[in-house]
């Protein structure tokens, strides 16, 4: 699939499923709301008024779990460069210094309203002095109360929408909004239905993806060359593995960090086991280090007048070349520009592959059931210590 901002290149036999793309396109006409926050038709539990108020503060701080803040944190990573504010995110349970000179806005974002980890957060360093935003369900929580207690701006959290699938939604298109973004760039879908490339490419890639996991290919290993895309790729690992691994079934996204892994793990891709397959991840960067030519030896000549992206363009092409003569499979993702759009239109691309995955696989990409085991007995741990 080829868009004004990115490149893909879709694994080299490329396979078609017919039901597939009856269900896709049945899924395109449905009331989805996953599918609908994806599209400009899309309505917000916020409004430009909510957030006229805060626009004017510089040091904001993200409190959230999992997909209440990796989207935020992918788009933020990404387009640091058009972005003004200081932006932190606690999305663990971490020790952390922060200035109390500072003035923060706080943005608090749990579906739940009871997410353990956002709870100690939020209590440990949210003073009074600060601003408050919560995002959460329209019902009673713990953090729906905290907020309401701090007299803070409450905005509801779709409850159709589960934190995995919400980046276009108020959960990260609001927190786009303070930094000064624009939400309306990121809504790609409609645009993305209108290139015959698009549909096609989902389909036969999604066919080819069920076809490698039939084959005990479940491992979904992905190279990554460029650091700025690590929160995005975090939020794809979320989403895929807690979307898919379900009934003895799944697929195991491992993100690898290139070049750096050609002198450690390289090795085991290239001989080891065969139950991987593999997506390239790389842009373009038109600032790039160039190389000193004046210490550069006579017997390393070939590296004057090169820049760190033409050794990683370099690497990157060696690399899909040895993965062609050894017939490993791999797809791969080059970013032509660095904007709203693009990360959009990756977006978009892998909640939609995400669904017709469990859909082939006959899973519901929805739920998380195993995940609230942990929750309870968690809980009950606490209680009884």
């Amino acid at each position: 699939m080829i868009t004004k901002n990115f490149l893909f290149k879709n694994f080299q036999e490329k396979k078609n499923n017919k039901s597939l793309r009856k269900y896709f396109r049945q899924l395109i006409a449905s009331k989805n709301q996953i599918i609908k926050s994806l599209t400009t038709n899309y309505y917000y539990s916020y409004t430009k008024q909510n957030l006229a108020k805060f626009q004017k503060c510089k040091d904001i701080r993200i409190f959230g779990m999992g997909g209440s803040s990796l989207g935020t944190n992918a788009i933020y990573d990404f387009l640091k460069y058009k972005i003004k504010k200081n932006f932190y995110f606690l999305s663990n349970l971490q020790k952390r210094k922060f200035s109390a000179k500072k003035n923060y806005l706080n943005l608090i974002i749990s579906k739940s309203g009871n997410t353990l980890e956002t709870i100690v957060n939020s209590n440990i360093y949210i003073s009074k002095k600060d601003q408050n935003i919560v995002i959460t369900e329209n019902k009673t929580s713990y953090l729906r109360d905290m907020g309401i207690k701090l007299k803070s701006e409450i905005i509801d959290h779709n409850n159709f929408i589960g934190g995995r699938y919400s980046v276009l939604s108020e959960v990260g298109m609001l927190p786009a909004e303070l930094m000064g973004l624009n939400a309306k760039k990121f809504k790609q879908f409609n645009n993305l239905l209108k290139n015959e490339h698009f549909f096609n490419s989902v389909i036969s890639n999604v066919t080819k993806i069920v076809e490698l996991i039939n084959k005990k290919k479940s491992n979904a290993v992905i190279l990554n060359y460029d650091e700025s895309l690590d929160n995005f790729l975090k939020w794809y690992q979320q989403l895929l593995a807690e979307s898919i691994g379900k009934k003895a079934k799944g697929i195991f996204p491992i993100i690898s960090t290139m070049p750096k892994d050609n002198h450690s793990l390289m090795q085991l891709y290239l001989d080891g086991q065969k139950n991987n397959f593999y997506t390239f991840f790389s842009s373009a960067d038109k600032i790039s280090p160039k190389i000193n030519k004046k210490t550069i030896s006579r017997s390393k000549n070939f590296l004057i007048n090169k820049n760190i992206q033409d050794i990683l363009d370099s690497k990157i092409l060696a690399t899909q070349k040895v993965f062609k003569k050894k017939r490993i499979p791999f797809r791969s993702f080059f970013l032509k520009t660095r904007k709203e759009e693009t990360l959009g239109e990756l977006f978009t691309f892998f909640i939609v592959e995400t669904i017709l995955i469990a859909k082939a696989l006959k899973i519901n990409p929805y739920d998380q059931p195993a995940v609230e085991l942990i929750k309870k007995e968690t809980n009950k741990i606490l209680v009884n210590s």
